[in-house]
């Protein structure tokens, strides 16, 4: 029986189980680490909810799940997992929406200080806090991808456990909106970025424009086409040596 089905089929009957809530649960799971908990109160507001019950299946049931909510008629045990997921979605959902209020972002701010996103994996860029990011605000489009401040990237995460896990759980917003009422976060990564690596030659700085020359930063502003590879650089053809 999957951690997910047991949600479903728990009604409280240990003491345990009577102080942990479903959200607790959820966000206890080694796969749900990036996950704050959001709060009853948010998740019972209706306004919060809006448009939600297009893109979840059997929304009412979930919804019932998730504010651990007895349920007014009984469910038949082969429904149990499609509810279990669309438990899930909802709250992944909700948490999307969630993370970008005032509160949520506090949430988001404990786990980032407890380094629950872990560090940028590139060398220069100091062991800067990710955030969790999603290019998609609609579910089942991309799984979760890493933002790092300082480099301005975005990376796999390197545990496969978070390979499944949805980026629209977290959306497009939060990042950007962390890092404006962070301002420090922002302020720290924009020093180290003034410390970046430049490769020399015989003493000189090299160009960004010679083929060979430190083009991480601005290859990610420039589209490749033909006349810009013909004007690059001008320099000796790698092949001819």
């Amino acid at each position: 029986m999957s951690e997910s089905m047991a949600y479903y089929e728990s009604d409280g009957t240990g003491a345990s189980s009577m102080d942990e809530t479903w959200a607790m649960k959820f966000c206890m799971q080694s796969c749900n680490q990036y996950f704050c908990e959001v709060a009853d109160s948010f998740m019972s507001d209706e306004f919060n909810l809006t448009g939600l019950s297009q893109l979840v299946p059997r929304y009412k049931e979930a919804l019932e799940l998730i504010l651990d909510l007895e349920h007014e008629n009984s469910v038949p045990i082969p429904e149990i997992p499609l509810i279990n997921q669309s438990g899930e979605l909802l709250y992944g959902l909700i948490h999307a929406r969630y993370i970008i209020t005032r509160q949520g972002l506090l949430a988001m701010l404990q786990k980032y200080k407890s380094n629950d996103f872990g560090t940028c994996p590139r060398v220069l860029c100091e062991d800067t806090g990710l955030l969790p990011i999603g290019r998609s605000d609609l579910p089942g489009y991309e799984t979760v991808r890493l933002y790092c401040p300082c480099c301005r990237d975005i990376y796999m995460p390197t545990s496969e456990r978070f390979l499944a896990v949805d980026g629209a759980f977290f959306g497009s917003s939060f990042a950007g909106m962390f890092l404006d009422i962070m301002p420090g976060i922002e302020k720290r990564a924009s020093q180290i970025r003034k410390q970046q690596f430049q490769l020399k030659m015989f003493g000189f700085n090299i160009s960004p424009l010679a083929k060979f020359g430190p083009r991480m930063r601005w290859l990610r502003q420039t589209p490749e086409s033909e006349d810009f590879q013909k004007s690059d650089g001008g320099g000796i053809d790698p092949s001819v040596l």
